[in-house]
């Protein structure tokens, strides 16, 4: 994989680029009433097109490695950008919901997921001695892609219309994506590189990695996260409103300000978890996540509690988002790294759903809150407690050893 003559600088570049354009896809919520008004949709089945996209992005991540094995990176990267700015250009052509749930909802979705989870995971492939930061590069240009389209999308929009914006966003998406992909190139993992052998014993396929409990474990934990902090993203706005009083414009301000912590954690802490360890640092996040959503559920809200809480809780979802990649390669390699976690990514998939599912169940936002504390604590345990494959292995074996060596014990 240590190839002198290739310049990681222009990698990381180009990658930077791929994954601001797929994160404008977070830019979704501003076109909800624009669709409204204009063709008199009932507004929750419009919204329903986003929560289709995010389990098709999900879902592609399955695929994704296998697609890449076909075609390589730079191909397929490319691909995925030509059938994400498609679907987006063709939204602008919509004028009935199950069509914008075919366009904007499955093909964008798809298309998203495919290239953010082959260019991520090459990524890190090239840095494995710096896998944290190298994650927080990358998955913090999608959270900027997703920031700076905010305002891009919003202009497109009372300037031309939802319609053309949609067409306009597509077209930036593919030049953006396309281009992008014509500095990525593949990492080649030999599974003898020095990082890599001072860190695994080996590298697991999709079928070994689901024979270890550590999977499923990882599963539980990124679950949580992912259900936090989606469910937040969705209804941040409301809670405001209904739970700390707050004026509509004021409450509206908490979608800028998860947005800005949410990148800045996937930053910060992907960066902080190559020194102190990843899985500290997820026990950190899901700590902190279980006390402020503790406090959103019990506490009488004001201005300063409520802002701070959502910020804590968008903070440590961006960090989680971030380590995660990093923490599947620790535990089962890097050369099946994207396929890897493709299978662990289902969890933002269901997390996504799960939370309004509850909320539905329960009824309301403090209950729902409670739910999720719990789960907090639950992945805490499991985050203070689970060790990579190998390392448990190796503590059997010794132990194993230890039990022989005791006096009294007959051998043979």
């Amino acid at each position: 994989m240590k190839n002198q003559n290739v310049n990681r600088f222009l990698i990381i570049i180009g990658t930077v680029i791929v994954q601001m354009g797929l994160g404008t896809i977070y830019t979704w919520s501003l076109f909800n009433q624009p669709l409204v008004d204009k063709f008199g949709w009932d507004l929750s089945a419009t919204a329903i097109t986003f929560s289709i996209t995010s389990f098709a992005l999900a879902f592609a991540t399955l695929f994704s490695g296998k697609l890449q094995d076909k075609w390589g990176l730079r191909r397929l990267v490319a691909a995925a950008g030509i059938l994400l700015g498609a679907g987006l250009i063709l939204s602008s052509q919509v004028s009935s919901l199950w069509t914008l749930y075919i366009v904007a909802g499955v093909i964008v979705g798809f298309a998203d997921g495919t290239a953010y989870i082959t260019s991520l995971s090459n990524l890190i492939k090239w840095f494995p001695e710096k896998k944290g930061l190298i994650s927080g590069i990358s998955v913090g240009a999608f959270g900027t892609g997703s920031l700076i389209f905010k305002y891009v999308n919003a202009s497109f929009i009372s300037s031309f219309g939802v319609s053309t914006a949609f067409l306009l966003w597509g077209l930036i998406v593919l030049v953006m994506v396309v281009g992008g992909s014509f500095l990525l190139k593949e990492a080649k993992v030999s599974g003898e590189s020095t990082a890599q052998a001072a860190s695994i014993q080996k590298d697991y396929t999709v079928k070994e990695m689901l024979k270890t409990k550590q999977a499923y474990m990882l599963f539980i934990i990124f679950f949580t996260a992912c259900m936090s902090g989606l469910y937040l993203v969705g209804i941040v706005k409301d809670i405001g409103v209904s739970l700390a009083g707050l004026d509509v414009a004021t409450a509206a301000n908490a979608v800028a300000l998860v947005a800005i912590f949410n990148t800045t954690g996937r930053i910060i802490l992907g960066a902080l978890s190559d020194k102190v360890g990843r899985m500290q640092v997820v026990c950190g996040t899901l700590l902190a996540t279980a006390i402020a959503v503790a406090v959103l559920s019990f506490v009488p809200l004001n201005f300063p509690i409520f802002f701070a809480c959502v910020a804590a809780i968008a903070f440590c979802f961006g960090g989680n988002i971030t380590v995660f990649p990093a923490i599947v390669a620790d535990f089962f390699g890097l050369k099946n790294q994207g396929k890897n976690y493709g299978v662990i990514y289902q969890g933002f998939g269901i997390g996504a759903l799960a939370g309004s599912i509850v909320a539905a169940i329960l009824g309301g936002f403090q209950a729902t809150f409670t739910v999720i504390a719990v789960l907090c604590i639950i992945s805490l345990i499991i985050a203070m407690t689970i060790k990579p494959p190998h390392e448990a292995d190796q503590v059997k074996e010794s132990t194993g050893k230890m039990k022989r060596m005791q006096p009294g014990t007959r051998v043979g």
